[in-house]
């Protein structure tokens, strides 16, 4: 049975209360052992008893913030078509970002974090984890929808991977100038890309 603190939280999850409001302050934090370690009260033995490495604890902090995020999803409505379901679904991940100001912040963050120093085994392993856990956001998606007979048969990972790479696309997008308003545009293009995912098996 996990040790609790006196305000009955397991030591499992005092650390990852303290990298997930970590994340929340800042998306584009490393998470390293030592600072949530400290930020959790306990000692990087015991976080790493739990988390053996750097790359579980990320995993964990994102599926615990998709899983509470995902509770009353918008993929579950069947009173909607699931194709305007999906492409609400993928409307709210690039939500995060309005455009203007804060995708240029945002994606200036993830270069300066990501793209601009050597690619170490810390960076890679950070970068991966926030990949992973939007592709397996998607392919969840996906996977709800074709256990419901709406989606045609096919190979879910590819789809998602077709649909983040149109995603991280349009929050490049966001950033950019734009002489006009990209919703328009940006809504076109999230429907190609959803009719694409919608097409028989044989046009795959």
């Amino acid at each position: 049975m996990a040790k609790r603190d006196p305000e009955g939280l397991s030591t499992r999850d005092k650390i990852l209360l303290a990298a997930i409001t970590m994340f929340g302050e800042d998306q584009s934090a490393s998470l390293s052992v030592r600072a949530v370690a400290a930020r959790a009260q306990v000692s990087t033995g015991s976080l790493r008893h739990h988390f053996p490495t750097q790359r579980a604890l990320q995993d964990a902090v994102l599926a615990t913030i998709y899983d509470h995020v995902s509770a009353d999803d918008r993929i579950h409505d069947r009173s909607s078509p699931a194709r305007d379901r999906l492409l609400d679904c993928l409307r709210q991940v690039l939500a995060a970002a309005k455009p203007g100001e804060q995708a240029r912040k945002a994606w200036g963050e993830i270069f300066h974090r990501f793209v601009e120093p050597d690619p170490t085994d810390e960076i890679r392993a950070s970068y991966l984890a926030i990949e992973q856990e939007v592709q397996r956001r998607v392919e969840y998606w996906l996977t709800v929808l074709g256990n419901e007979g709406a989606l045609p048969d096919g190979d879910n990972t590819r789809r998602a991977r077709f649909l983040v790479t149109v995603l991280n696309g349009l929050s490049i997008e966001r950033a950019l100038p734009a002489q006009t308003s990209i919703l328009n545009s940006e809504t076109e293009t999230l429907r190609t890309a959803v009719d694409c995912v919608f097409a028989p098996l044989s046009a795959e």
